[in-house]
This record gives C-alpha cells, structure tokens and sequence, in this order.
C-alpha cells in the first residue's frame, strides 16, 4: 500500500529514493484538509489574482482553465502559482470564509449539515424545558435591543400572536410561580390589567375598549364615557395660595381645602379657578 487508507498520504518504501518529496507531498495534504478553510464555496469563475495556497471548493459550473476540468466539490488549491485539485473524504469540515459558515463532506457533496439553521422543539437556557414552557429561561434579567448589526430599523417590538379573539395573549407577573398580576388581551378585544393575590381570583384594575379608547377603571363593566370609574374619585387637594396653573388647560378639576365656606371642588375654565357650586372665581 502506497498511501493511507483515509487521507491517501503518500507513504514512504523501503529503499525509496528522495523520500523528502513523499514526505513534503503528505505535509502539502495535510496542510489542506487539516482544520480546513477555505476562500469560497459558492465562486464559480476561476479567479487570477488567487494567492499561494488559497483554497477553494468548486461549486457545479465552475470554469476557467484548471477548474472547467475539475470535480464539483472537489478542493482547488493554488500550489506554485497553478491550481491542483485534492478529492475531500467524508466527514470532513470546511469553514467557508466569505459566508463565515461550515459545511461537512458527505461523501457525495458539501452541505450545512448539522451547522445549518433548523428548527428545535423547545430550548433552556440555564434551565429545563417543560411540555407547557417550552422556551425557559433562568437569568436575572433578559434584554430585547434594536438590531445594530445587520442592521434593522432601529425599532424593538415584542410580539405575542393569540388565535383569536376568544383566546388569551397575556404578560402574567408570578410570586413563587403564582400570578399576580396580568396584562394584555385576556379573553376579548379589550387592553386589560388585573391584579390577585392567590392567583386564582383576579380583580379588574383597568380596561380599555379599542373601538374608542374609552377607559373602565376599578371594573368589569363596558365604559359609558370616557373613563368610567368603578367607584369614589379623589383628586389633588390645594391651598388657595398654591394652586396649580388654571391656564395649563380647561377641564381641570382640585380640590381647594381652605376656600371660603370651607373645602369645595374647583374646576379650570383655562384662564382661572372656578367653584363648581356657584362658578365664582376662587379667591
């Protein structure tokens, strides 16, 4: 036997003259298909300006002087300025520079193999995977950044896709892997937050309706105005000498705590505060 059964080095004989050109003919080949890298994969014009022991794999179609004679797959090297071609054996790995990628030898062609891109049924990270949560993760905190590197549009958006209006597309927050707190849309069309504190009840803390934004707060029930509270108001108490500004907007309604005849509920028109019991200006 001449040459090795796997990687076909030439072997030296017994009585072989100039055995340091067998030797230097297997360092060549081992220099190519150990820890191999190659220029390019997907090249298919022989280039010119290739440098010394420059490595390629052909693709189909590939053309030009040495490579219009050479095996798809086969591995191009430039050696004294020419290119020769090397056969790859199976199970050999390539890493593709101009794509930053591997490919494994077959026996029959170069593909991704294990190293491509495929879809996994769930995924732990410092943590094990359940039938229910198939994606978990154990850290003190994650981090959802704008894409810098390909780059995207700068935007950063979480997505959470229900499979329709009756089902639950939610954030829930636990304490000892029970809920506390949920948000998000909870069985209808409408933004929901609701708060527990056995994470079995919970009790409605705001809704929003998407037909016209209208609010219901501190209930369950569909919001008849704008913000439909579920029970007693209370709003900032001031003293007549540290009211807010009237002019940052009309609508506005305080509390005033020292007005005359005692405390009384005052509204903004836009210029100053009024009385909601006669609409006199508070003084």
């Amino acid at each position: 036997m001449s040459t090795s059964p796997r990687l076909s080095l030439p072997l030296l004989m017994p009585q072989q003259a100039q055995r340091h050109l067998t030797l230097n003919d297997a360092f060549r080949l081992l220099d190519v298909l150990v820890q191999t890298a190659v220029v390019s994969d997907s090249l298919a014009v022989e280039p010119e300006d290739a440098g010394e022991g420059d490595l390629f794999i052909l693709p189909s179609g590939a053309t030009g002087a040495r490579w219009g004679v050479m095996q798809p797959g086969a591995l191009a090297m430039v050696e004294n300025g020419a290119f020769v071609e090397m056969q790859p054996v199976p199970g050999q790995i390539a890493y593709v520079a101009d794509r930053r990628a591997l490919v494994l030898f077959d026996g029959e062609a170069w593909g991704a193999g294990p190293f491509a891109a495929s879809e996994i049924d769930r995924l732990g990270i410092n943590a094990l995977p359940t039938d229910a949560n198939r994606l978990t993760v154990a850290a003190d905190a994650e981090l959802l950044t704008f894409d810098a590197r390909t780059p995207g549009s700068g935007d950063a958006r979480k997505v959470i896709n229900r499979q329709g209006a009756g089902r639950v597309a939610s954030v829930l927050f636990q304490t000892g892997f029970s809920g506390r707190a949920e948000i998000g849309l909870l069985g209808d069309e409408r933004f929901s937050i609701r708060l527990s504190t056995d994470g079995a009840s919970f009790t409605p803390i705001l809704t929003a309706r998407a037909a016209d934004g209208f609010l219901s707060v501190a209930h369950d029930s569909e919001p008849v105005c704008a913000l439909d509270v579920g029970g007693a108001v209370r709003v900032a108490t001031y003293l007549k000498a540290a009211l807010p500004s009237a002019e940052a907007g009309a609508g506005q309604i305080i509390l005033v705590s020292d007005a005359a005849g005692g405390a009384v509920l005052a509204f903004s028109d836009g210029a100053a505060w009024r009385r909601v019991t006669d609409r006199a200006i508070v003084t």
